[in-house]
This record gives structure tokens, sequence and C-alpha cells, in this order.
């Protein structure tokens, strides 16, 4: 069985080139990115086939048609967070591109297609309750992300309504978290100015408490494996994909020492939005908004119909990230690079290279 990952090398697709890759299942697999894997990366991007490409680019359409030709399912994970400041590109790859893979797909007769999804793509909802798939997916106003999952879903539905031979499996995950990841996720969410290195101590001090601060999380490798359980099970429709516990300040403070601070979400919306402006780091302030009001996810529909169990809690998956934040820990993708030394990084804030801004990223 022949499968195309699109957006192959960064968390989650190199999570999914791994799964897929280890088992018998799959025969072949190609993988599809703006900038391919270094060459000697090694596993699990040396036993792939590559193709460069940009999906949100003029004219990608036809030439992800001809990649897609024979295969059985294309996995869709291309998707840009950063540069934050520069609203234009980030929805070039995340809208355009995503309808470019959906045109090809159909251009190409491929039976399924599989979406990145997210938490982030459901109207405001409850801490307190989870909500199962049918729940609204509008999205959370204010916070781009959202916005952009939220048009993604709702062109997806129209796919589905022109063309119901084509499986459409949309994959709606908590917050994603591999220590290999931990460089690109502090470059994506923290920037070059925290001195990371501290926590190897195992200590975060203090952290920002309340019922609205409470948000859902999942090893990438259990997300990954989501994907491949829908693939074999022929699936189509939404799953929504997180593990126990919660993370909130006091799970969360339990674990790393921490004390944790009633904050009201609108102090951090306000905090950040000051020092995104100020290009001091590099998340946009709609990520809080974003967390104080997407919804807990029941994740019972991949339990029945997929089969699917977490193989890692989410406190050892973020304690997993963390562990890896202070090492600098990275890949052999671009986006999964190792986080440059403090030197190199001021240098190249000193030359304009600002947090939130410039592509690649």
């Amino acid at each position: 069985m022949r499968v195309v990952v699109v957006g192959a090398t960064g968390n989650i697709g190199t999570a999914v080139l791994r799964r897929l890759l280890d088992g018998e299942e799959f025969d072949q697999v190609t993988g599809i990115a703006r900038r391919l894997p270094r060459e000697g990366a090694g596993p699990p991007y040396d036993r792939v086939r590559w193709h460069a490409l940009d999906v949100g680019a003029p004219g990608a359409t036809a030439e992800l048609t001809s990649l897609f030709a024979g295969a059985a399912a294309v996995i869709q994970l291309a998707w840009q967070i950063q540069p934050s400041h520069d609203r234009a590109r980030i929805r070039q790859t995340n809208v355009t591109g995503t309808a470019n893979v959906a045109a090809a797909t159909v251009a190409a007769s491929v039976p399924m297609l599989l979406v990145a999804s997210s938490v982030g793509a459901y109207a405001p909802g409850p801490k307190d309750d989870r909500v199962d798939e049918d729940w609204p997916v509008t999205g959370v106003a204010g916070s781009t992300y959202s916005e952009d999952k939220a048009e993604v879903e709702a062109l997806l539905d129209v796919l589905e309504q022109e063309h119901p031979q084509l499986r459409v499996v949309r994959v709606r995950n908590g917050l994603a978290f591999q220590r290999s990841a931990a460089a690109e996720i502090a470059r994506l969410f923290i920037g070059p100015l925290a001195p990371l290195s501290l926590l190897r101590h195992g200590r975060i001090p203090l952290l920002p408490g309340g019922k609205a601060l409470r948000v859902q999380a999942v090893h990438s490798d259990d997300v990954a494996e989501a994907y491949a359980r829908a693939i074999l099970a022929r699936a189509h429709g939404a799953f929504n994909i997180a593990a126990d516990p919660v993370l909130d300040a006091a799970s969360v403070g339990a674990r790393f020492h921490g004390l944790a601070v009633p904050t009201p979400p609108a102090l951090l919306h306000a905090a950040a939005a000051l020092t995104w402006t100020a290009r001091l780091q590099p998340t946009e302030p709609g990520w809080i908004r974003l967390a104080a009001n997407c919804p807990l996810m029941s994740c019972h529909r991949a339990e029945v119909e997929l089969g699917w169990r977490p193989r890692t809690d989410a406190l050892d998956a973020f304690t997993e990230l963390i562990e890896g934040m202070a090492d600098g820990t990275g890949d052999g993708s671009a986006p999964l690079r190792s986080r440059p030394s403090a030197t190199a990084r001021l240098l190249a804030m000193a030359g304009g290279r600002l947090p939130g801004h410039g592509d690649p990223y």
C-alpha cells in the first residue's frame, strides 16, 4: 500500500513516517515538503521517496496530482504557524495549500484523504466536560490558527458533498509533543531569548492557573498511530485524539515542583500581545484566547472505531518535551533542527531575524 505524506518533515509528519515504515502494511511512502531532509539524516527520512514542493504555490495542484497517482491514501499535514507576523504567508500554506491537496487527491482518483485538523477547529466549549466530534467546528474568533482550521473544516465539508466517493478523515488532536520536536516547538512558540537550558533542573517555578487554562495533549507517536489505524480501517469522518490527564497548573506543577498562580486569561493575552508586537517572542496573542476557550474532547469514537488508545499519557509526553527543550533536541529535518547556541540566536536577531518573521522559519 502506497501512502503520500504531505508536510512530512515536521513534528507529526516525522512521527507518521516512523509509524508507516515500522510495519509491513505500507510498502511505499512518498514524502512531500518545502525543504527536504539533509543528506544522511537517517531514519525515518532515509527510507522515504522525497519530493520538494510548496503546496500553496501557483501550479502546485498539477504537480501534486502527478505525485498522488496510484496512492492508496494521502495524508495532509502541511501547515505553517510561523512567521506569525506574515498572515498572508501562513494562510497561503494552510488554506490554499490544503485546497490544492484536496483538488489533487480528487484529480488523481486517490480513494482516501486524511487531514490534520485540531482541537483548535472547535468553537468555544466546556472545560469541565468533554465534547464529541459533533461539536461545532467554527473556531475561536481572534485566533488565526483556529480560524484557518475552521476554514479547512468548511472546505472539507464541501469536498465530501461534491465527491461522496472520497473517504475524508479529519484528525482533531490536542497539543502533540515528542522529544525530537522540542527545538521546533521552542522556536515556534517561545523564541530565541528564553534560557531553556534552566529546565535541566526539572523545575518550572510558576505556572499560570485557572479553570479556563486547561488543555489536552498527546504524544506525537500516538497521533501517528491514529492516522495508520484510520487508513487500515478505511475509516471516514472526524476523530478526536488526546490523552489523559488534562494539563493544567496543578498537574504540571506537581510534576515540575511549580506553584500554580491564578491568572486571568486577559492578563496573559495582554502580555502576549505586548511582547509579540515588540518582536520579543513569536506567539501571537490569539493562542491565549484559543487555549482559554477550546473545549476538552472525548476520544470515544477513536477508541471504538479505530481501537485506538494512547500509549503515553499526556503528562509524560509533556515531560518528554520539556526535557528535550532543556537539551535543545531536534532531528534530521529542517523544521526539527536542533536549537542553535545562545550566541548564534542573538547574532541572528541582531541581523534582523526577529521572532515571528522570516520564511522559511
